[in-house]
This record gives structure tokens, C-alpha cells and sequence, in this order.
């Protein structure tokens, strides 16, 4: 299981309301304790601060706010001992408007550094009709009166991956970080980096479907250049022991996305099907069984993934309250059932809910960008409660309030209070992945999925044993026959009886099988 860290949010270590790497470093105990298998870190680097570190000014430093490169260092070297591996963002598709390499190119439009973004000459309109994830044209004007774009904030330029000094400047990147002990990369964007040569109009207008971009997108996203690069990061990660890329790649159809996880490309592109699918039997069973179907293709292993830094907790997703809070246990169950790499999001372990935050409080661009419609993106990105203090310890004693606020009542989502809680949504984390590593039906094993009524019951067989995976799905409770023992439940109130259980609505089993 890999669990995603969004550092600034973690723990902070020298009370400055930011969380950094000493703060990360002095909890990576827990991390082993829970039973992850390696932790990815959202970006550590130097940057803009135009959109929460995803606008890098420096791909081979460590911004001051989060250490040192010596501290990432010590950290990578803590976690190994500890049987933790460690996997960075990379961010290709776009740098900070403050690289060094774009204040060049505003400097001079013949320079080098200016072939490296897409910039269009003068005009009374932007070059095409192209609009940014953020809101509003993916297109801004230099103090020149060129066009430069960005298919984000406009101070993240996105990059030209046709001129080949920019693969070269990545590929150094890379080996920067790997020479560095860590294990890999999630890569941001993965599907993004090539553009229309001809800055062609998309056939449609900005509004990806459900689970992603189509073919409305179809000069901006998805180019068929972009595997190339796929391929040599993939060369360059061979050459180091146990190096791994999973991507980013939000593409409506599932099939392209495991074209990205082929064997000679990244090891994993996440699946964001569960992520995105409303608690509906009908939308879950097509969400295991797709990516199965897709990545079973090309032989890679799916990435599950039901919480992130760029989408809403799960409990509240999920109706909120009690209600929300059931069904996301009975997720967790599910996702850490099925076969592949499942991805934690953290504090997803503590049943946190998605928190309020004052307007005046936010930093998302995604918020101010669309003038407060959009809610952004800060509500999931509140700082961790470890303990029933005052700042839930998220700082030592005496620190500088949080860069963002946390709300008061967290206090009983604490890491502290849950651990002595035999019946809390940590816990049940704790016991699920203790199983999955003791049983070879859980997570590696080959899974059929079946629904029938409300329940939703996929069964994973493996080497010398199969556990079915139950989920409850409707209102009411079910009576589901069983011929093995209740290897864990997603709630205390499962009844069991000779040969058969009573699941309540909201629920997950997983049932060994005689």
C-alpha cells in the first residue's frame, strides 16, 4: 500500500505551521506501525506558490519551508531502515512562472529558454480556443504582448516537450533523485505533456466527463508522442534497484489509460474510477471490473485510488456524517480487497471529513479563479490531528497558528484517541492491511466480481485460498450465506449465524472460504 503524504499538511517540525520533512521524518514510525509499504510525497520543491507547490522554480532542490536536500536524504535513509520506500512528484507539463528558464524567455524571445514553452505572437486574441483546468482561457499575455500557455494557473507555464532540451533537462532530474535513494515517482500531468503542433481548436469545450478527458480535449491531452518520453523514463528507472513510475492520467477511456502501464512504460497509472463513482452498486462493480478488464490488457497491476489531494474526503463524498463514514470504511475494505496498488490518501485512515475553511483562509486558485463558485480544493488539505491538544500536535508547543485552519472538533479524530480505540476507523485500517499482507488471496490474488440485489461481492482468489469481499450497497440489511470464518468487518454490528450473516446497509465483510 502506498500512502500519499501532502507534506505541508503532514507535520510540522520546527513551528512554523508548515509541514516539512523533520516533521514527516519523526513520524514515519507510525507510517510502518499502520503497515504502508511506501509513501509518496506531493512536491517538495522550491516554487511559486501559485498552486500548492505544483509551480516548480527548481526541480533538483528542496523548497526551505520543507529542509533541506540533506533532510530528504535522512529521510529516504529512515524510511529504508524502517522497510519504507519513498516516491516523489514530478511535475513535467509545466514549471513555475518563476523558473529560471521562463524569465528568460520573457527576457528574450529568440533565447534558447523561450522554445521551451508554447508561446504564440501579438494579437487582439488568444491563438485558439483552448481553456484552462482552473477556469478561464489557457491563454496569457507577456508584458510584450505575446500569448504564453498555461492549461492551469497562469503561473504555470506549460512546457514544450518538442524541444529536446527539455527531455534532457528531466532526465537529469530523475537521476538527480534516484542517485538519491528514493524509489520513484508519481508523475503529474502524465498525459498532458505533448500539444497540438498546430495549435489547433479543441473540438469541444473544457469540461471533462466523469472520470475524465475525451476526445473533446483531443489537442491538449493524450498526444501519441507522449509515450516516447514514458518509455525512456522508463530505461532510465530499469537501471536502478526497484524504481517505479505511476502516473497521472486522467483520460475518460480506461483502456487509454492502461496504455500508459504497458511493459515498457510506467509501472502504474492510477485508475480514478472509484474516486469518482457515487455509492451506487451499478457505478462500483463497473469500476473494479473495467480496470481489471483495461489493465489485464497490458499486464499491469491497477492503482485504486479513493481519496487524493485534489478531490473531496471520501466521508463526505459519500453523504457525510454516520452515513458517509460507514460507506467509506466499507470503500476501504473494498480497495484494499482487490488485486494492485492501493493508494492512501492520508488522514482518509482517520475518517477525516472533508473540512470547512473560510473563504478569506483558502489558496486554492481553483477557488479564486472561478470567483468562489468553485469550492477549491483546501478543504482536503487541512493539517493532520495526531493528538487531542490544542493544534491536535500537528506543531510542537508553541508554534505559529497553521497555514491552514484546523477545525476544533478534529480533536476526536486524533491519531492518539483512535489507536486506543478497538472499533475506530484507524484501527480497522491497521487490522485490513495486517490481513492483506498475511493473506495471498488479499491484494495479489486474481478477482472475479459478481452483484447481486444491493451487495456488490467481488473474490479474490490466491495461492492456496480465496476471501470474498462483500459490500452492502442498499438501505436495508442483507442475509448473505457463508461457509468460512469473518476475517474482518467494516463495522461491529455484522451478525453472524450457522452457515450465514445479517450485513447491514453501508457495509463490507471479507469471508475466508472453506
Amino acid at each position: 500500500m502506498v500512502y500519499q503524504v501532502y507534506l505541508r499538511s503532514f507535520a510540522d517540525g520546527n513551528g512554523d505551521g508548515i509541514g516539512d520533512l523533520a516533521g514527516l521524518r519523526s513520524r514515519l514510525p507510525y507510517l510502518a506501525w499502520l503497515g504502508v509499504d511506501a509513501l509518496w510525497i506531493n512536491p517538495h520543491y522550491p516554487s511559486g506558490g501559485a498552486d500548492g507547490g505544483y509551480d516548480i522554480v527548481d526541480y533538483r532542490a528542496v523548497d526551505p519551508d520543507y529542509g533541506s536536500v540533506a533532510d530528504l536524504e535522512a529521510l529516504v535513509g529512515d524510511a529504508r531502515r524502517l522497510g519504507l520506500r519513498v516516491i516523489l512528484d514530478v511535475v513535467p507539463n509545466h514549471t513555475s512562472d518563476r523558473h529560471p528558464w521562463f524569465r528568460a524567455a520573457l527576457a528574450d524571445p529568440d533565447s534558447p529558454e523561450a522554445a521551451r514553452y508554447h508561446f504564440a505572437p501579438p494579437s487582439d486574441e488568444p491563438p485558439n480556443n483552448w481553456q484552462s483546468l482552473f477556469g478561464g482561457p489557457a491563454w496569457s499575455r507577456t508584458p510584450d504582448g505575446r500569448w504564453y500557455l498555461h492549461l492551469f494557473a497562469p503561473g504555470q507555464p506549460d512546457l514544450n516537450w518538442r524541444d529536446p532540451a527539455v527531455a534532457a533537462d528531466f532526465e537529469q532530474t530523475l537521476r538527480f533523485w534516484l542517485d538519491r535513494g528514493v524509489s520513484g515517482f508519481r508523475v503529474d500531468v502524465a498525459y498532458g505533456l505533448f500539444k497540438d503542433p498546430g495549435l489547433r481548436d479543441n473540438p469541444g469545450s473544457y469540461s471533462p466527463t466523469l472520470f475524465g478527458h475525451g476526445p473533446e480535449q483531443a489537442m491538449t491531452r493524450d498526444q501519441p508522442e507522449v509515450h516516447d518520453v514514458w518509455r525512456r523514463w522508463r530505461s532510465i528507472c530499469d537501471e536502478y534497484p526497484d524504481a517505479m513510475l505511476v502516473g497521472e492520467v486522467c483520460l475518460a477511456d480506461l483502456e487509454q489509460v492502461a496504455l500508459y502501464s504497458r511493459p515498457d512504460e510506467m509501472h502504474q497509472s492510477f485508475s480514478f474510477r472509484l474516486l469518482k463513482s457515487p455509492w451506487e452498486i451499478a457505478a462500483f462493480a463497473d469500476g473494479v471490473q473495467s480496470a481489471l478488464d483495461a489493465f489485464g490488457e497490458v499486464g499491469a497491476p491497477v492503482s485504486w485510488v479513493l481519496g487524493n489531494h485534489d478531490k473531496d474526503r471520501q466521508v463526505t463524498r459519500f453523504g457525510g456524517g454516520a452515513v458517509g463514514t460507514a460507506r467509506a470504511r466499507a470503500a476501504a475494505l473494498l480497495m484494499l480487497a482487490l488485486p494492485g496498488s492501493p493508494y492512501v490518501y492520508a488522514g482518509d485512515e482517520l475518517g477525516l471529513p472533508q473540512a470547512v475553511v473560510p473563504d478569506e483562509a483558502k489558496l486554492d486558485p481553483i477557488f479564486w479563479r472561478s470567483g468562489g463558485v468553485r469550492a477549491g480544493r483546501d478543504g482536503c488539505r487541512v493539517p493532520m490531528p495526531w493528538n487531542a491538544s490544542d493544534g491536535v500536535g500537528f506543531s510542537p508547543d508553541g508554534a505559529v497558528e497553521p497555514w491552514l485552519p484546523i477545525p476544533a472538533e478534529w480533536e476526536r479524530f486524533a491519531v492518539s484517541s483512535q489507536t486506543r480505540d478497538g472499533g475506530s476507523t484507524l484501527t480497522l485500517y491497521r487490522r485490513a492491511l495486517a490481513l492483506r499482507a498475511a493473506h495471498s488471496a488479499l491484494g495479489s490474488g486474481e478477482a472475479t466480481v459478481s452483484t447481486r440485489g444491493d451487495v456488490l461481492t467481488v473474490r479474490c482468489v490466491g495461492d492456496d485460498e480465496s476471501v470474498r469481499c462483500l459490500v452492502n450497497m442498499g438501505a436495508g440489511t442483507v442475509l448473505v450465506r457463508t461457509s468460512g470464518p469473518v476475517l474482518l468487518a467494516s463495522t461491529t454490528h455484522v451478525k453472524t449465524s450457522a452457515g450465514s450473516i445479517a450485513l447491514p446497509p453501508n457495509t463490507a465483510v471479507w469471508l475466508a472460504e472453506d
